[in-house]
């Protein structure tokens, strides 16, 4: 999957199961996969993170049309 697949309007999101707690949003194809080589640095351990704290933290992820486009 190249960037611009994974980019193509549709995002992953991971709400915070806390009040006052962040979410995460990753780009990502309509299947809900994110291209994790097209990630910085940053948004890779933050996407690994939320990976790791489903049901903990955040909850299971969802896909959804991009709200940039």
């Amino acid at each position: 999957m190249n960037a611009s697949h994974a980019s193509a309007g549709w995002e992953l999101r991971f709400d915070a199961l806390f009040a006052g707690r962040p979410g995460f949003v990753f780009p990502c194809s309509a299947e809900g996969h994110v291209n994790m080589d097209a990630l910085s640095e940053r948004a890779l351990n933050n996407y690994l993170y939320a990976r790791a704290m489903m049901g903990r933290e955040v909850a299971w992820p969802s896909v959804h049309p991009s709200r940039l486009h």
